[in-house]
This record gives structure tokens, sequence and C-alpha cells, in this order.
């Protein structure tokens, strides 16, 4: 396809319509590699109109530079294979020696100097301006012009040359001869020359095309001729998306938009919305190729220059590249605008490459040594130019040779801003390479060593302990060692592995215990003392243990330092657990933790974390969720990895603790969509909390499909993950494998004294799945198991649900039971439950005021939770028909829940449509009410029915 070419293919028709009134014209199509001189030359033929026009043509070629007049024998073949027969034998019978041009002679003077060109009075042995040389060179190139003129009598001519710039010598010189004696013939002269190629600047090149009447430079293909190409190509329209990212990444230039389109066809890719990302991506192999070749051809000082902007990643600072390409300012002026004029350039400030391809394409033609000469060159010149240190690390990290003294120092500073800004597997890897070049065995390599385990914590814990251990015998200091152990993260709900526990007790036990010390020493023996302890969080022994050591604390325990605080936070979680505190204290101690601790992401790594699984637990939601929304959280919010996960986990639990399910499910869709990563135990367990209360056996599956990956699993996780999938089978009627895995998670919990019902909910599920499968008895035995410990443990939620359970069982002897239950959850944030309690307490009642009011309160804090399968179930109580499904929704319902249709996340929408993102939420949740649906996962089946009933 020849697309937005008119105005050159016009202007060629105009030139061969003045031609045949006797006024020829030289014109020239320039433009960079790509831009279609050579497409747009093979056209041209077909403008010509009438039979009076003859075509002439010619393509030059590097390889064929050396060929004396190789592009006017191309020329005079072409006027030799459309000529008559007459016409041949007469030319073959002319005199003129240069019509040996067409017929094979071989005594063409191409390597002696035309008359024009020689010196005047030139006498040294030499043939002057009138000898031989100059009298053949003169008539080798006056008789195709004398054929020219002999065709131009009776036709036109249009003579195409392909490729200026890489013309031979002697043909050039024809031409330049041509162009000057243009009178009396009707030709029409159009060649091709690419910018900024060397051979542009040959002296003959300047002179025809200073010679040219006019010059023609095409354009780049617009969005809309794009959009026709890929149409053309895959025979389907293409997506706007898809075809914008094409224009983007191409910038108009044909060859680099037909490489792009064979690439992804090449994929089995079509032009849909979906592979404009892969598109933005795509690196074609022989587009890099036709760089590559295209580059091989240009000066050195061009090639230097290229080869030092990419090694500053295809863009950089000019001062900096002109250095290392080793130019002065006006060297280096003259290489950019080559290679700007040859379209590997974009027109800005910075020195920039147009697409990626264009690196590729200058590092394939080196080799590897040459490369690491580049980024070498590149390291030291940024480090005596005082760079941040990333910049010289980005170098460092592509030279395998070692030598620089000051290597390591920049890797580690390098990994140290990494760490900042999260990016801790890119820390990690500066710090192998550092190790790499480290050859002594040494406290220097410890201390490599210790900031390796410190990056790798969040990703790889394993790979954090086996650098930990390897740094330890090098370490002189017994401080230094516990402190180095301390950067192991522990684990916060799986089981500790013997050889890290071992370790822990090694150190601390060198050190001392923590009544013994002060300062620094005494702050180590207590976060020690905290791990060690967590060690044995599944040992009841352990755990009584930990009891006595709380008790010793008193009532207002000191709380004052940070490792005093990773103490606490083990010992209230070991109360949580064994339930052997109140929900009250865990609350009281938890909150006063909370108000003394930072929201940094310093504090994943540490046993913080477990306050607020103990928080969680004692239904002290409040206090968590004004503790993560505190401006120190600010840092914390961009966390990355493991970290992000286990903060978007206690945003949602928070959300679903309030009875906002749809903004919970955002948190969790936001974390199920983060990078591959090994989830922390926190966040496993939380979010298997959040996906039994949003019931949704899609998202559940998610999750323990997510949550399998993991290499290690504690009982916290079994137990966790068993309870999830008890939930999933008895909503898919597999109630009695649901119950069995439901009753041996029980059994395993209470080897361990973990007797938490609120961390670990499996009586309540086992007591329903028991009534449903007929054994009243064995349910109502655990409901009084589950209100006994309710009971002790006081959390209004957990003691409310217990309630209504048994008063669900005893059906009408229940209901001062679910009036206690009703009464209890009013002290409650967990909304959801108080409408679960309402709506059974409306049912057993039946019918009169008190029935009827408990179900409407139902059914508006059900709605207000976005549940409308509990607004369904008040409405049939009270017997009004349900309205949801047909309401209609308003225009910004309308507009939110298309954006979600088209996967945008709730801070996408807000970002779109200039609203906040509470505005979102809540639209979405009367949306997901009037639907009749729970959330985004039944939005894709709900939306088509509701558009077609309301015709939008």
């Amino acid at each position: 396809m020849l697309l937005e070419r008119e105005s050159e293919l016009a202007r060629v028709g105009a030139a061969l319509s003045a031609a045949d009134g006797g006024t020829s014209s030289v014109l020239l199509l320039s433009g960079p590699l790509g831009i279609g001189r050579s497409a747009l030359l093979r056209q041209l033929p077909g403008v010509v109109s009438g039979t009076d026009v003859r075509v002439l043509r010619a393509n030059a070629a590097p390889m064929e530079r050396d060929f004396a007049f190789g592009v006017v024998r191309q020329l005079l073949d072409s006027l030799f294979s459309s000529a008559s027969r007459a016409d041949r034998e007469r030319w073959a019978r002319e005199p003129d020696r240069a019509t040996g041009l067409m017929f094979g002679a071989d005594d063409i003077p191409s390597g002696r100097p035309l008359a024009e060109d020689m010196p005047r009075g030139n006498t040294h042995g030499g043939a002057g301006a009138g000898g031989p040389a100059g009298a053949a060179s003169e008539a080798t190139l006056h008789g195709p012009r004398s054929l020219l003129a002999d065709i131009s009598a009776h036709a036109r001519l249009l003579i195409l040359v392909d490729d200026l710039q890489w013309v031979d010598v002697p043909s050039l010189r024809w031409l330049a001869y041509l162009t000057k004696r243009l009178r009396g013939l009707r030709v029409v002269l159009v060649c091709t020359l690419r910018d900024g190629d060397h051979g542009a600047g040959h002296a003959l090149v300047r002179e025809i095309a200073a010679a040219s009447t006019q010059i023609l430079r095409p354009a780049p293909l617009s969005r809309d001729a794009t959009r026709d190409v890929i149409h053309e190509r895959s025979g389907v329209p293409g997506h706007e998306e898809y075809v914008r990212a094409c224009h983007e990444v191409t910038g108009g230039n044909p060859l680099f938009l037909m490489s792009v389109l064979l690439g992804m066809e090449t994929r089995g890719h079509a032009p849909t919305a979906d592979h404009a990302d892969q598109v933005r991506a795509l690196r074609p192999a022989g587009l890099r190729e036709r760089l590559a070749s295209n580059l091989r051809t240009r000066p050195q000082a061009v090639r230097d220059t290229a080869a030092a902007i990419a090694a500053f990643g295809g863009h950089g600072d000019p001062a900096l590249i002109t250095e290392l390409a080793g130019l002065d300012e006006i060297g280096f002026g003259a290489a950019r605008r080559a290679l700007l004029e040859a379209g590997l350039l974009a027109d800005t400030r910075e020195p920039r490459f147009i697409h990626r391809v264009v690196q590729d394409a200058i590092e394939s033609a080196m080799s590897v040594a040459e490369r690491e000469r580049w980024h070498a060159a590149a390291a030291d010149l940024l480090y005596r130019s005082g760079r941040p240190a990333e910049q010289v690390a980005a170098h460092l990290m592509a030279v395998t040779t070692f030598g620089r003294p000051w290597s390591a120092m920049v890797l580690r500073g390098a990994a140290d801003t990494a760490l900042r800004r999260g990016a801790p597997e890119t820390a990690a890897r500066y710090l192998r390479r550092a190790l790499l070049g480290h050859r002594p065995q040494d406290e220097s390599r410890a201390r490599l060593l210790v900031d390796l385990a410190t990056a790798e914590r969040g990703f790889d814990p394993e790979a954090c302990r086996r650098h930990i251990v390897q740094a330890m015998p090098l370490l002189a200091t017994v401080g230094d060692r516990a402190a180095a152990a301390l950067r192991i993260p522990p684990p916060l709900l799986d089981a500790v592995a013997p050889s890290t526990a071992a370790l822990l007790r090694g150190v601390s036990d060198e050190l001392g215990p923590p009544a013994e010390l002060d300062g620094p020493a005494r702050e180590m023996a207590l976060r020690l003392e905290a791990r060690l302890r967590h060690c044995g969080h599944e040992n009841p022994g352990e755990l009584a243990s930990a009891m006595e050591r709380l008790r010793e604390l008193g009532e207002e325990p000191p709380l004052g330092s940070a490792a005093e605080r990773e103490l606490m936070a083990v010992l209230l979680f070991s109360g949580a657990l064994t339930g052997q505190l109140s929900a009250a204290e865990a609350a009281r101690t938890g909150a006063r933790i909370l108000e003394r601790e930072p929201a940094t992401s310093a504090g994943a790594h540490t046993t913080l974390p477990l306050v607020v699984v103990t928080l969680f637990a004692a239904e002290s939601v409040q206090d968590v969720g004004s503790w993560l929304s505190t401006e120190q959280q600010t840092r914390w919010q961009n966390a990355t990895g493991a970290d992000g996960v286990l903060l978007l986990a206690e945003r949602a639990f928070v959300l679903v603790s309030q009875g906002r399910p749809t903004q919970a499910r955002e948190y969790v869709e936001r974390a199920m969509g983060s990078a591959e990563t090994d989830w922390r135990e926190a966040s496993i367990m939380i979010l298997s909390t959040v996906a039994l209360e949003l019931r949704d056996p899609a998202l559940s599956e998610r999750i323990l499909a997510r949550a399998r990956r993991r290499r290690t699993e504690g009982l916290a996780l079994t137990a966790s993950l068993r309870i999830l999938q008890a939930s999933v089978d008895a909503q898919r009627g597999l109630r009695p494998r649901a119950l069995e895995s439901l009753l041996a998670c029980g059994r395993q919990l209470d080897v361990s004294r973990w007797r938490n019902s609120a961390l670990f909910p499996w009586r309540p599920h086992a007591i329903g799945l028991y009534q449903r499968l007929g054994d009243s008895r064995s349910a109502l035995r655990l409901a009084e198991e589950e209100l006994a410990w309710a009971t002790a443990w006081g959390a209004p939620a957990g003691l409310g649900r217990a309630l209504r359970l048994k008063g669900w069982l005893q059906g009408a002897q229940g209901v001062p039971l679910l009036r206690d239950a009703v009464a209890v959850l009013r002290g409650s944030s967990f909304e959801l439950e108080l409408a679960r309690t309402l709506v059974l307490l409306g049912r057993q009642l039946g019918s009169g005021t008190e029935a009827e009011a408990a179900l409407r309160e139902a059914g508006t804090l059900a709605a207000a939770c976005g549940a409308p399968w509990l607004v369904e179930r008040a409405e049939h109580g009270l017997g009004t028909a349900s309205a949801p499904k047909t309401a209609v929704l308003t225009r910004s319902e309308r507009r939110v829940i298309t954006l979600v249709g088209r996967g945008l996340t709730n801070q996408e929408i807000a970002g779109e449509l200039g609203v906040s993102s509470r505005a979102v939420e809540k639209h979405l949740t009367n949306s997901y009410r009037k639907l009749g649906i729970s959330g985004r996962h039944e939005l894709a089946d709900a939306l088509p029915a509701y558009t077609q009933r309301h015709n939008c």
C-alpha cells in the first residue's frame, strides 16, 4: 500500500507534463531510513499517462560501487530492452565509443579524470584538458546523453535512480553531467537520497542535489494511515488502542511499522487492545538486522556516537556522550546530525533513539568484548563525574572484569538507593555483582553478605538465611553477629527451620540474658528473645512459657523501645492463639504498640505484623485502620512484592470488617494482580479470612492456588487454607468432605492449643455443616463450645456470631439468644454480621412488629454493605417484591461500571473521571445492589442483561 503520498505523485506528474513542453527537471526524493522513498519510486511509473513516456530504472547498491558506470549501464539496459529492433541495430552501428556501455565494451576510461575535473595547466606527464584521456571521458559521458536526446525527440523520459548515495563515481559524474545539459531534452530525472548517509556527502551527490528543481520529503504516516495498513495486513480493523500503540512506537515510519506488524503476525497476535502492550515491547529481529547493516556503512565518528548513546541506554547527557565517544563538540554535532537525518535519533534536546530496536542493532554489531569496553569506559566516566551510584552501577553490571578499587563501594551505594526506593531485587543484583569481585574471606565480604541478606529477606527468605550463615564466621564481634542474625525475617505463621532456631539461640546465648545487659546490647537481646519465643509458637510448652513472661511484665508492660514492642508483639500473639488473654487486654496493649510504632515497610521484617493479626482477632479494627491511614504510611503505600501484598491484605480486612465488601474486594484484586512473589504467611491468612466473608468460591480458589506455590507451610497456613477450601467445597455441595476437613483441622489446632476461633473459625463453619447434614446433636455440642470460648475471649462479633449459631440451632426457643446476639453486635463495627443476625431473628419471630423492624433494619444494613443476597432474604421475610434487579442505574453509575468492565481499578476510574476513590466505591456499591450481584466477578454476566433490558 502507498498511503498519503498523493502530493509527491502529483508533483512528479506535473513535472512530466512540463517535460512534454520541453522543460526538463530533476527531482530529489529524500528522507530518513524506512520513510518509503524506494516504495514511492517504484510507484511512479503508475502515474505516467499516455504512451509517449519511456521509463529508465536503476538501483544502486553498496556492493556495486566499484563497478564503473554500473548505474548508467542499468539505465541503458532498460532503454535497450524496451527499444525496437531497428533502434538497437542503429545504436550498435554508432561510431561513438560510449555506446559500448550498452554492448559490453571493456575499455571505458572510468579511472581517469574528466577534462573538466583536471587542474588547468597540468603539464606533468598527464593528459591535459585537451588530451586524449579528457577527450575519451567527454565522449563516454556525451554518448548516453546523445541517446537520450534521440529518444526524447519522440517520447518523454522518466529516469529513476534509487539510492543516489550508493551510486558508483563514474555514474555520478554522468548524472552530474546530464543535470547541466537538460536543455533540449524532454526528461524528468528522479533520484532518491537517504538522509544522513556517508555517501550523501560526496561532492558529486551534492552537485546533483543542488541541480534539483524540487526536493520531495515524504512525511511519516498518520494514525489514520497506520490504521489502514493494519487493516490491509490483518484483514480486520485494528482496535484503537492497538493502532495507537503501533503509531507511537514506529513514529509513522513505514519500515518500522511493517516490521512491527510482521513480528506480531509471526507471534500469532491479532490487532486487539490486549496486544497493544506486546507492540510496545516488540523488538523486530528483521528491523534490527536492517538497522545494523545501515550503521556499518557509517563513518567511524557516527558509529562511535551511536555506541556511546547505546552504552547510556539509548539516551543520555550530550556532554557525557561526547566525551565517551572521544569527539569534540563539532565532531559530536556532525555525528548527531547524521544519526538524526538517518531517522535513528528523536529530535529532542537529549540524544535518544527513536526505538529500542536501534540500540539492539548497535549492540548486535559489537562483540561481547566491545560492549564491555564501552560500559567500562562509561562507568569510569560517570564515576569521575560524581554521578549517582546507581548510574555507575548500571554499567558495572555489564562488565565481567574486575580491578576498579571503587566498584564494591559504588555497588553497595547503588543497592542502598534501590532499597530505599523499594526495589530489593535490583539491590540484590548489585550486591551479588559486588560479591563476585570480592575474593578475600574477610569482614568486608561479611558486610556485603549481610547487605545482600537484607535485600533478599523480602522476596527470598531462604537465601537471606543462607547468606547470614555464610557471614557469621567472618564477623569479629558478638554484636555484629547478633545484628546479622536479626536480619533474618521471622516466619510469622510458618514453622521455623531448626537451623534458623539454632543460629538464633547460639547468638542469644553468646550475647547473654537481656536483664544483664543495657544499651544496644539489651535491645538486640530482647529482639532475639522475641524471635526465639516465636520459634516455638506451635509448641504448647513454649506458648505456656510465653504467657508466664507476659504476666511477669505486668499490666502496663514497657513499650518504649522497638525491641520491647517486638517482644510484646510475640507475647500478645501467643495469648491470642491460646485464648489465655481476653480480647480487651489484647486490644489495649496492641493499640499501645501501634501508637508508638511507625507504619513503615521495615516493620514487615520483624514480629510487629503479629500485632495487626492480634488486633484483627480482638476486633480492634478501628485501631488498625487508623494506623494504616497515618501520614507515616505514605512511603509504605508504594511497597511492592510481599510487603505490598501484606499491606493490601490488611486494608482489605479492615474494609470487610467495616461492612464494605466491594471496596475490600478491590484491595484483594490488587493483591492478586501483584507480580509473582512468595506471599507472607500473614498475607495468606488475612486474605483467606476476607475471602470467607466475601463468600466468593472463584476468588477463594484463586487465593488457594497462589498459596499452594509456597515452598513451606506451617500450622497456621495449613489451618487457614483448610478452612477456606472447606468453604469452597461446601458452597459447591461437597458438604461431607468439607466437614471432614474442618474436623481434622480442629483436631490439629487443638494439639498445639490454638483455640482462638477468631483466627481459625473452623467451628462456626462445622456447626452449619453438621446441621445441614442432619446431625443436630453434634452441631449443638460444637455451638456450646464456640459460645464458651467466645464468651471468654469477649470480642463482640465473635460472641454475637456464637449466640446467633446456637439460637439458630434451637429454633423458636433460640429467639432470646438471637436478641442477645443483636444487642452484642450493636457494639461492634461488623455491620454485616449484625444484618445476618437480624434476618435470622426476623424469620424466627415470623410476624409482628419486632420481626418486621428486624427485617427492615437488616435489609438497610445489607444494602449499605453491598450484600444483595442478604437484602433479598430480608425482603423475602417481609413478603415484599425484590426490586433491585430492575432498578435503573444513574448516569454516573453506568459510567463507573463501564470502566470496571474494561478492567480498570477504582483508583484508575477515579483518575479518569476526576472524582475521589470513595465516590467510585459508593457508585459501585449502589450499582451492585441494584444489579443484584456481589461484586466485579458477576458484572460480566449482569451488565449485558441490564443493557438489553434498558436499551442503553
